[in-house]
């Protein structure tokens, strides 16, 4: 039997329901538009990945499950007189066909995608796949790489290209000393193999494992990713660089310690103009000895590089539970003023999941040499979704679009769009 992934931090804090405390006081939301419910059947369900835009202004992503029962990847497409379509563009049928594709997809300049599955694959420990277009129509699936648990497993993010046509991706586990996930790169072949090459195998040092989000690569070739966790640190923010010998260093920008700094990041990191690093943490920040911050709600940090050589941690906001939002897995996105906006997976309002609540969407805005959060909306009921645990789209007009994991017309998540 399959199980369903739970919010990670809602897993740790279940046992101090009856101890929360939850201000009732909330401002005004901004307008949720869902533009598609999953039934979690045939249509998919459970939505783990954030979504990718075509030129065209159709959304691709993945689901964990639904499909003949091991997650699908769907087009988005908006109708002439208002709503979308949803259209399967494949279904996972297990086994060695790969099951429970958690990251998002990519596309590459002809028009292919490309993803992950956790599972799966002739080794059960989850794929490289590309999906292409048929010339009769539908989309034809090939797969790049079956992971073997010592080379990599279960990687749920998603993937990067370089300029060269390389792709860049985590493991979640597998690899070696330890078991801690791995850090590779595809390579493709004239025969239309593709090599792979282990970067960095977690374990050596103070720098974490469980890598969980989505890498980011800057204009130098320089891969930037973050670790969920580890035996010496609770997660850690790491650069590899390309060397002229072929191996890549590793440097580790922030070894956090689950305190006032943060813990436990899980989402991608977003990059600025000035080379500084954004993400979130899972966990840490303000501490309360009782309440929903027991363990920490979680922060919004700025990693900026120094003269030096080493890199300045800011915690730009620490979430105080609540209304105001807890537990953000997904990393932030820029809009084009330069605020930022993101996701939590619990909080927003009371009677929703053991009092924790369902999530919310944040912004924060830069004023006075400080950052200002205000929560754009917080998700309430079935009927509107909860648990966003993936990254947003931020459009033009300042409109935010993700995907909700859980909940919707057969509580099998949705994709939503927040207008303010």
């Amino acid at each position: 039997m399959r199980c369903r992934r739970i919010p990670t931090t809602l897993l740790t804090r279940v046992h101090a329901a009856l101890l929360v405390v939850v201000l009732t006081a909330a401002a005004a939301d901004a307008k949720e538009n869902i533009l598609y419910a999953f039934t979690g059947g045939a249509d998919g369900g459970f939505p783990q990945a954030g979504l990718t835009p075509d030129s065209s202004g159709n959304f691709y992503g993945t689901t964990l499950e639904g499909g003949s029962g091991f997650g699908v990847v769907f087009e988005l497409s908006p109708k002439k007189g208002g709503g979308w379509t949803e259209t399967v563009l494949y279904a996972f049928a297990g086994g060695e066909d790969g099951s429970s594709p958690e990251g998002t997809l990519i596309f590459d300049s002809a028009g292919n995608l490309y993803g992950t599955t956790a599972g799966g694959g002739k080794h059960d420990a989850g794929t490289v796949f590309e999906l292409s277009p048929a010339g009769g129509g539908g989309w034809s699936k090939t797969i790049l790489h079956n992971f073997n648990v010592s080379d990599g497993a279960i990687p749920s993010a998603g993937l990067v290209f370089d300029t060269a046509g390389n792709l860049y991706g985590a493991t979640f586990s597998g690899g070696k000393p330890l078991d801690l996930g791995v850090i590779f790169q595809l390579s493709p072949s004239p025969d239309g193999r593709w090599k792979e090459k282990i970067l960095l195998q977690f374990g050596h040092h103070k720098d974490g494992g469980g890598p969980a989000g989505t890498l980011i690569l800057d204009k130098a070739g320089n891969l930037y990713g973050t670790a969920s966790g580890g035996y010496e640190v609770s997660g850690s923010v790491f650069e590899l660089t390309p060397m002229a010998n072929g191996h890549w260093k590793e440097t580790v920008l922030h070894g956090f310690q689950g305190k006032g700094d943060g813990g436990f990041p899980h989402g991608a990191l977003t990059l600025d103009s000035k080379g500084n690093v954004y993400g979130t943490t899972s966990s840490g920040g303000r501490i309360d000895e009782i309440g929903p911050c027991a363990f920490g709600c979680g922060t919004v940090f700025e990693l900026s590089p120094g003269a030096n050589g080493k890199w300045k941690e800011t915690v730009l906001y620490k979430f105080k539970g609540g209304e105001d939002g807890d537990g953000p897995v997904a990393g932030v996105s820029f809009d084009s003023s330069g605020n930022l906006h993101g996701t939590t997976q619990m909080g927003g309002g009371t009677g929703c999941d053991f009092q924790f609540g369902c999530g919310t969407v944040f912004e924060l805005r830069s004023g006075g040499g400080k950052w200002h959060e205000s929560v754009v909306h917080r998700f309430k009921s079935r009927k509107g979704g909860r648990h966003p645990l993936s990254e947003l789209i931020v459009d033009s007009r300042g409109d935010v679009y993700g995907t909700a994991s859980d909940n919707g017309v057969g509580n099998g998540g949705l994709v939503f769009a927040i207008t303010p």
